[in-house]
């Protein structure tokens, strides 16, 4: 009687290397990112904040118009605190109104909506209408700087500086990729509403009709912002935000050759991204993640948990290798108050830790009482 061995040819033996191949092939790592012909660039997942993609990210330089990003993030935040109002009328000056490079085409000594120069900000990039915005909201555009150098300093824009409103050449203004990844998703997260602007095409003031420079917009219907920008020095730039689904992806792109440089680096990035990357919820609002000691209190254990839903992006199909650290302190002694930071989660993937994750006190825990703590002061000996 033939056995399964005897039967099993080289024949055989090849077809098994082809299906072991071919399996390996369904697993193989993803492709490494695009390297578009740009000075740097940076592509980060909207929900976690983590980077999928980079090149010389930290590298400084200037921003151009992508300044403006701010400028809208301040008129923003006025009009959120209510100190100022879209239907209120700004007086052009003298200086908005001669202020050279893109503009709205606004007339000195006339009274402008709100409403309309923030338009003409986004849209057409007028030069005008940032400066008469920063000189109606602080007097004049050098205080309106120091308004957006705050700002980017309480966003964690650690190598960013701003001289201007409009992104004009100027020695004092400069930036990263990475800082502008930072305003871009602050941005979108505090104004969900106002960044729908970013998604308009075109726009009209004074019978004249203008349009986007930002040609994403008219590729792809999932992209809906955000800016674009050139100075020969700064070359051409472009900050962009796609959805696809429930999933948000930023790219911001410096120092491209071309419009078409620009657009196609920022596109091949957002693909990139979009294809190759999963973004996932890994923990809940307010909802118990894990349970940690805690000495001379009412009770022994704590309860630990994220104060925001916390988002993960990682390679597609590695959901099922995440694995996660508990890091709490061990001598956290009572009392403890509900939201306090007292731990945090490291998230790792195949062995690399590719995200930290605060942990918060979910409850108060008072202090126990004194056979309690006695006890525990022994304990915690041991």
């Amino acid at each position: 009687m033939n056995t399964f061995a005897d039967n099993f040819t080289y024949k055989h033996f090849l077809s098994v290397i082809v299906l072991i191949i071919g399996f390996n092939a369904n697993a193989a790592p993803i492709p490494k990112a695009p390297n578009p012909d740009v000075k740097s660039y940076i592509l980060i997942d909207y929900d976690s904040g983590m980077v999928i993609a980079e090149k010389n990210a930290d590298l400084i330089l200037p921003p151009a118009s992508i300044t403006k990003i701010m400028t809208s993030y301040i008129i923003f935040t006025e009009l959120q605190n209510e100190t100022l109002a879209k239907n209120d009328y700004v007086l052009i000056s003298k200086k908005a109104w001669k202020t050279g490079g893109s503009k709205m085409f606004i007339e000195v000594g006339k009274k402008v909506k709100v409403s309309d120069l923030l338009q003409g900000i986004i849209t057409s990039s007028g030069n005008d209408a940032s400066v008469a915005m920063a000189e109606h909201i602080s007097g004049d555009e050098e205080t309106f700087s120091i308004y957006m150098n705050q700002l980017a300093e309480n966003l964690g824009m650690v190598n960013t500086s701003y001289a201007n409103s409009t992104g004009l050449p100027n020695d004092d203004l400069f930036t990263t990729a990475r800082d502008i990844s930072l305003l871009a998703r602050s941005l979108i997260k505090k104004f969900p509403d106002e960044y729908k602007l970013y998604s308009k095409k075109e726009y009209v003031y004074n019978e004249i009709k203008q349009y986007s420079r930002n040609k994403l917009l008219y590729l792809d219907d999932t992209v809906d912002g955000m800016k674009t920008g050139y100075t020969k020095k700064a070359g051409y730039c472009l900050v962009s935000s796609a959805l696809r689904g429930k999933k948000r992806l930023i790219s911001v792109v410096l120092g491209a050759k071309s419009p078409e440089h620009r657009t196609n680096a920022s596109k091949s990035l957002l693909e990139y991204g979009f294809r190759f990357f999963e973004t996932h919820k890994l923990y809940e609002q307010n909802k118990i993640v894990t349970e940690g000691d805690i000495f001379g209190g009412s009770q022994q254990k704590i309860k630990l948990g994220v104060l925001d839903d916390e988002y993960i992006s990682i390679p597609r199909r590695q959901i099922k290798n995440i694995k996660t650290k508990y890091v709490i302190d061990k001598n956290l002694t009572a009392p403890v108050q509900k939201g306090e930071s007292i731990g945090y989660a490291i998230i790792q993937l195949q062995g690399e830790n590719i995200t930290t994750i605060k942990l918060y006190a979910m409850e108060s825990v008072d202090e126990g009482s004194f056979y309690r703590k006695t006890l525990d002061s022994i304990l915690r000996k041991f």
